[in-house]
């Protein structure tokens, strides 16, 4: 069962006027499909391919031989190396990359990324652990349009990657997710400097405390979401955000220095909440009349029972997620727009969707 070299050669084919293709955790596919892709479908303006786990290093150097049209190509969880990523940096119309998962890339990858695709707005490198503040760096400094990067658990990232990621004034989405090397000092950086700053997840960056929120509440005016768990932030930090009127949904589960005073305060403050997430045991801090109130404003409270859970190596969480199926989901429905639009999504192969954003 499943998408095969045979039956993707022949669609292609046949249909060499293609934009969009999704095969997305075709397992069964190999070198075979992607050179098929590569020399029948130069006009493809988006490529997703996360999990295709029998395609070899090789064969990423084609797409960027043959298909200098793409705008969108996700990689997720493939065995792309730096002389893949050199390859792809050729597409110079890149506007959205997602590299995450991928073990094999390092900094030099990162740097010919940076050099080339200077339209790049969206960069996923989650559990890409080979990433340091060098690669951040590069795609900092060539990359001034960048509006969302994802760097959660790459585990070499300091406040330096903060600092350089400063110099993007139009970021919107920080994703920095077990970086524990990243302080209050980085995010400050990024808070003075990328005003346009919505969506800031922090969980397990255990470095960074109240000193980052009250920078985040004075220069961040525009922030909506933000996950504060495993974080050293407390009652102080919380109330500081308390003071951005935009803000619509925050997430604190372990958080160790949370009293029911200071979070009673920054829920009746925060007028704009729509989504609260906390641990169970908050529940029983806050009086049930304030969570009704609150409520009644159109805020939904999740509560979550969560036990802290260890990071696993690398490898070990890679293999733990590459093989898990769901066989009683129902497949997505293909898309085929005179020709211009295909989905193999092969959904009883899929594994967990990566991280989950801002849970």
């Amino acid at each position: 069962m499943g998408v095969t070299d045979e039956a993707l050669s022949f669609l292609v084919s046949k249909h060499k006027d293609l934009r969009k293709l999704d095969i997305t955790c075709c397992r069964k596919i190999t070198d075979v499909s992607i050179a098929s892709i590569a020399n029948s479908c130069t006009n493809l303006t988006s490529l997703r391919m996360e999990s295709c786990t029998l395609v070899s290093q090789e064969a990423f150097v084609l797409i960027g031989e043959k298909c200098h049209s793409l705008e969108e190509l996700d990689l997720t969880d493939n065995e792309i190396d730096d002389e893949g990523l050199k390859s792809i940096s050729r597409c110079s119309r890149l506007s959205i990359l997602k590299v995450g998962i991928c073990l094999n890339i390092t900094d030099r990858g990162l740097a010919y990324v940076g050099m080339c695709c200077s339209n790049l707005k969206e960069l996923d490198l989650y559990r890409s652990t080979g990433i340091t503040d060098l690669g951040i760096s590069a795609i900092a400094h060539g990359c001034p349009r960048l509006e969302m990067i994802n760097t959660a658990y790459c585990t070499s990232i300091t406040d330096s990657s903060l600092i350089s990621l400063s110099k993007c004034p139009k970021l919107k989405t920080l994703e920095i997710r077990g970086c524990v090397l990243v302080t209050s000092l980085g995010l400050t950086a990024v808070a003075m400097s990328c005003r346009q700053l919505r969506r800031l997840d922090i969980k397990k960056c255990y470095n960074i405390d109240d000193s980052g929120m009250i920078q985040l509440a004075h220069f961040s005016q525009n922030l909506r979401q933000i996950n504060l768990s495993y974080s050293s932030v407390t009652d102080v930090g919380l109330l500081s955000l308390a003071s951005i009127s935009c803000l619509q949904s925050f997430v604190m589960l372990h958080q160790q220095g949370l009293a029911a005073g200071g979070l009673a305060a920054a829920l009746l403050t925060c007028g704009g909440l729509t989504k609260v997430k906390l641990h169970m045991s908050a529940r029983s801090m806050l009086p049930e009349q304030l969570i009704k109130h609150v409520e009644a404003r159109g805020c939904v409270f999740e509560w979550r029972n969560k036990v802290f859970q260890a990071e696993l190596d690398p490898k070990c969480w890679k293999f733990q997620n590459s093989v898990i199926s769901s066989p009683g989901a129902a497949p997505p429905p293909p898309q085929n727009k005179m020709g211009k639009s295909v989905n193999l999504f092969c959904p009883f192969e899929a594994r967990q969707p990566q991280g989950g954003r801002f849970r």
